[in-house]
């Protein structure tokens, strides 16, 4: 079975930057599924953040400071994250589904394996 491990949070000052990693394991090849980032901050739902599959998509709130790349020799995904901000601190998760179509979806739903998070915080 498909397994995800993040990697990468810690606490940065407002205006840093940060990268976080998901590592896949257990699969023949990533560009078979769609890999998502999540978040969830205390009390608050969790929330799609990016994801990639044929194509990219990025959440309002962090589209223009976030990048996500993928390394399929490595089975990595890389979650670029500038300009950081305080309401961007949470636990952000990796998220991975078995890929139908280009297209790539930021509801929880629709991602059957998932990571234990790592988490990030934006504080001076």
């Amino acid at each position: 079975q498909l397994q995800v491990v993040e990697s990468g949070g810690g606490l940065v000052q407002p205006g840093g930057s940060l990268r976080l990693s998901c590592v896949a394991s257990r699969l023949s090849s990533l560009d078979y599924y769609t890999i998502a980032w999540f978040r969830q901050a205390p009390g608050k739902e969790r929330e799609g953040v990016s994801c990639i599959s044929g194509f990219l998509r990025y959440a309002d709130s962090v589209r223009g400071r976030f990048s996500i790349l993928r390394d399929t020799a490595k089975n990595t995904v890389y979650l670029e994250m500038d300009n950081l901000k305080p309401e961007d601190s949470a636990v952000y998760y990796c998220a991975a589904e078995r890929r139908s179509d280009s297209s790539c979806s930021l509801r929880r739903m629709d991602y059957s394996y998932w990571g234990q998070g790592t988490q990030v915080a934006v504080s001076s």
